[in-house]
């Protein structure tokens, strides 16, 4: 019951999230006006405004002046669906816990829910634009806060805040010294993602935190280096940062631990 409703409601923010990436950019409000088509000006109506299922009933085109709509729609609202499903199934409250934990667990799970559905619209708005912006990023340390200290407050879980707190200080600090040090190569919309990111995974452990953070640079490198092997980039040539680093935060959320304590192992340190 649980992941079906998971599923639903990331099909219905999926829906939004399209409109987010559309209108952001362009320093449009994502409330006002209504969605209308490109082409025609016509107003979507709400029986067409059913994810998925109205692209499909329509053929992938505007009911009034047969425009195609781009396969795009449906597509980041299946993947949307498909993210909370996963992540509710890693993030599971515990059948048995206590009433407050459970619920702080749930507390937890939506945190990281709204993380999800963030990283969908940044990832898309990256790789179109090269650009993470403030409208959306920076909500999220107000929004992610509150979430994590009500978590923190019913399972009585302080020290994960504090670390989760040490966390942001941590991962935004080392970006902000690259932005620095190397200006062209890191952005400052980088550097604020790269904090709430790490109030995430370091609430999380300090084994997410760490692969979180190594798994970004080892993905964003190598995508890079392949890039420039197959000629489709040079050396000065920008690459979105912001998907890698999402990416990577996401490994560190669902594998970070297990990760961690296995490279531990390996060096004789667990």
């Amino acid at each position: 019951m649980v992941l079906g409703f998971g599923g639903v409601l990331g099909l219905v923010i999926g829906s939004f999230l399209n409109v987010v990436v559309h209108r952001v950019p362009a320093g449009m409000s994502v409330v006002a006006p209504a969605s209308a088509c490109p082409r025609c000006g016509s107003g979507i109506r709400r029986r067409d405004n059913v994810p998925v299922l109205s692209w499909l009933l329509l053929r992938g085109r505007c009911r009034d002046c047969a425009a195609p709509i781009s396969v795009r729609y449906p597509l980041v609202e299946l993947a949307t669906a498909a993210f909370f499903v996963v992540v509710a199934l890693r993030f599971l409250p515990d059948g048995a816990a206590d009433g407050a934990t459970a619920a702080g667990q749930t507390v937890l799970l939506l945190a990281l829910l709204y993380v999800a559905a963030v990283s969908v619209a940044l990832a898309l708005i990256d790789l179109e634009t090269q650009r993470l912006p403030n409208a959306i990023v920076l909500p999220m340390y107000p929004v992610l806060g509150v979430l994590l200290a009500g978590a923190s407050a019913l399972t009585g879980d302080w020290a994960a805040l504090v670390r989760g707190v040490g966390g942001l200080a941590v991962l935004g600090g080392v970006y902000l010294l690259l932005a620095i040090a190397v200006p062209r190569g890191m952005g400052m919309g980088d550097v604020k993602l790269a904090g709430v990111l790490g109030l995430l995974l370091a609430y999380l452990g300090w084994g997410p935190l760490a692969v979180g953070a190594f798994g970004a640079f080892l993905l964003g490198g190598t995508f890079g280096i392949v890039l420039m092997l197959v000629r489709r980039t040079g050396r000065g040539v920008g690459i979105p940062f912001g998907p890698w680093m999402l990416l990577g935060a996401w490994i560190g959320a669902f594998a970070g631990e297990p990760v961690w304590h296995a490279y531990l192992a390996l060096l004789g340190l667990a």
